[in-house]
């Protein structure tokens, strides 16, 4: 695609604007962010001000479907509540203007959901569709992956990832604050571990066990009368086909940490670890032992813009850019199955802390078992 390559955002609450600031730092690439929807009319005001900042003129449309119909861009972000991606996105690819599309994970909040997007995609195969798990752009993990693909630490046998953090922020009309809107606790954060947990295995899942519960945060919390259900802290455990495991240390009450994540990879060989925001990856050998552990610092120069994901986002839209210009000959980097099944993970995670037992991927990938929201 040649020329200046315009962006609408649908959805501009904090992750929009946030969207918004990283592709004004890629101006200088050839972009433009020319329109934007937002029922959320102060949410529509920051983002004008910030485009105004930016000198970049938007029009501002309160739905999503005037955006598309209006027909002035060539991109959509989508970055508007969970529970809203579906409806959406079926309607971007039904429009009879092919768009582009980035959309914030997760995918949807179901995987009956994601099913009949990947389905719907499938009919329009000029359209680019990414899905926000960015992640693996952060610089230290980005580096581990490089590591693991490397091959020296060997066959990977284990990966464990711990993100011990703050409590979800305040959204809009705190839609975050129950399972119904988000998908659930490790559904609409923890996606982004399992999609980091099947790209270092190298494998997919296969079986899942979970333990979880809301036992701190948001207890004292009343919105309409109900009382927010999202879990705080949760142990997963997931299994895939290649034999190796995964495990992940969910904690959203543990601001006193220096770390928010940190990520280890055990092969047969060696270990690997990385942290954020540290952002220093580890790297040892069983033949070298402790004295022989490396530190090394990872830091990418490409990034304009660290924002609130340590320059991931930056990327995030560097790599999309890169495969929009290619047209058609560079896949995005996260597509849509990679997008359905860190959400089938995350609902299998769900499942198994409320039925107390293992929950194969194969249980919640079958579309009996689960209606959809259609």
């Amino acid at each position: 695609m040649a020329g200046t390559v315009k962006y609408g955002i649908i959805g501009v609450g904090m992750m929009g604007r946030e969207h918004l600031i990283n592709l004004h730092h890629l101006r200088s690439e050839g972009v433009a962010v020319v329109c934007i929807a937002d029922p959320h009319v102060p949410s529509q005001q920051l983002a004008l001000n910030l485009a105004q900042s930016f000198n970049w003129p938007l029009k501002v449309f309160s739905g999503h479907q005037e955006l598309l119909d209006g027909g002035f861009c060539d991109v959509v972000v989508v970055s508007t509540p969970n529970m809203t991606h579906y409806e959406i996105l079926m309607d971007i690819i039904n429009h009879p203007k092919p768009h582009h599309v980035l959309v914030e994970k997760p995918l949807c909040t179901t995987v009956a959901d994601c099913r009949k997007v990947i389905e719907a995609a499938k009919m329009r195969p000029e359209m680019l569709v990414q899905v926000g798990l960015e992640y693996r752009y952060m610089p230290p993990v980005a580096k581990l992956i490089n590591v693991v693909k490397s091959g020296i630490l060997g066959q990977v046998k284990m990966v464990a990832i711990r993100e011990h953090r703050f409590p979800f922020l305040v959204k809009v009309n705190n839609w975050n604050r129950f399972n119904c809107n988000s998908g659930g606790t490790l559904v609409e954060k923890c996606c982004h571990f399992f999609d980091l947990m099947r790209l270092f295995v190298g494998a997919n899942p296969v079986r899942v066990m979970a333990s979880g519960a809301i036992d701190v945060n948001h207890k004292d919390e009343i919105y309409d009368g109900k009382v927010p259900d999202i879990i705080d802290n949760a142990y997963v455990i997931i299994e895939f086909d290649n034999g190796s495991r995964g495990m992940l240390d969910l904690c959203m009450f543990a601001e006193g940490s220096k770390n928010e994540q940190e990520i280890s990879v055990v092969g047969d060989i060696g270990k690997g670890e990385a942290f954020v925001p540290e952002s220093i990856v580890r790297l040892g050998t069983r033949l070298k032992g402790r004295d022989g552990v490396q530190t090394l610092t990872a830091e990418d120069q490409r990034i304009k813009y660290d924002g609130l994901h340590h320059g991931s986002s930056y990327l995030e839209h560097l790599n999309f850019l890169s495969a929009i210009r290619a047209t058609g000959e560079q896949p995005p980097a996260v597509d849509l199955h990679d997008g359905l099944v860190s959400v089938a993970m995350g609902v299998a995670a769900q499942l198994s802390i409320e039925k107390s037992r293992f929950v194969t991927i194969e249980e919640v990938m079958d579309e009996n078992n689960f209606k959809s929201s259609a």
